[in-house]
This record gives structure tokens, C-alpha cells and sequence, in this order.
């Protein structure tokens, strides 16, 4: 019978734990930026005020009264949706300072993760961000 091989696990350097911390600092500045700018991008079609959503939200709870099982359940997750969305109109984020945290690290993380400039304006990040990046 053969002996069970150990392996010996080596303990991360000091380096390469600083590598990693980097890594997440530059992930986390890069997504938050980019989900910002996302949330805060103009949608398709007619806004959403208030009123409609409230209407909306009044004509599902009649519907919920008749509606067999399964379309309760679609009817109650979108006044659920419809409720959050509502508390969010009219609040618009600040990308000052989310933009500055990209511009930061947009360069180091662009040439680690090999992300063109391209790929950047297609997602909706400005040129002019990029130059300030060094992208």
C-alpha cells in the first residue's frame, strides 16, 4: 500500500497578498463606476413618474383578487418592483467621484485584464474619462 502524499501548503507572501488587495480595490472602483453609469443612462421609451406607477400598482392589487396562483405571484413580484422603483425616482448619483475612482485605476486595470479602449466607449464610458484614465 502506497503512502498517502501530503502537500505541503506554502503561506501567500506579503506581495502577492497586496497584489490581491489591489486587484479588488481596482474590481470594486471599476464596477462601481460602470454600474453607476449604467443606472444613470437614459432608457427607452416614455418615463416613469410617479402617478403611472401608483396606477399600475392599483390596478395589480384589483387583479390579485381573481388571479389563479402563478399569476398572483408574477402580479405581487412586479408591484415589488414597481415599489422599489418608485422610491428611486428622482435620485440621481453623483459620478464625480466614482469617475475619479475609475480614472485612478482604469489604465493598471485595463493593461492587466487586456481591455481595449474600444471595449471601454462600447459600455458607454466616455472618451474623455478615458483620456483623464490614460486608457
Amino acid at each position: 500500500m502506497a503512502a498517502a502524499k501530503t502537500s505541503k501548503k506554502s503561506a501567500m507572501s506579503d506581495n502577492h497578498k497586496a497584489a490581491l488587495a489591489e486587484g479588488r480595490e481596482q474590481g470594486r472602483a471599476i464596477r462601481t463606476y460602470l454600474e453607476a453609469l449604467e443606472s444613470s443612462a437614459p432608457k427607452r421609451g416614455r418615463k416613469r413618474t410617479t402617478e403611472s406607477i401608483d396606477k399600475r400598482v392599483s390596478a395589480i392589487d384589483a387583479a390579485l383578487a381573481d388571479a389563479d396562483p402563478l399569476r398572483r405571484v408574477t402580479l405581487v413580484q412586479e408591484r415589488l418592483d414597481l415599489t422599489a422603483e418608485r422610491e428611486t425616482i428622482g435620485q440621481t448619483v453623483d459620478l464625480s467621484s466614482l469617475e475619479a475612482g475609475f480614472v485612478a485605476v482604469a489604465k493598471s486595470y485595463s493593461e492587466r485584464k487586456g481591455i481595449s479602449k474600444a471595449a471601454w466607449r462600447e459600455i458607454g464610458v466616455s472618451a474623455a474619462v478615458l483620456k483623464a484614465a490614460g486608457v
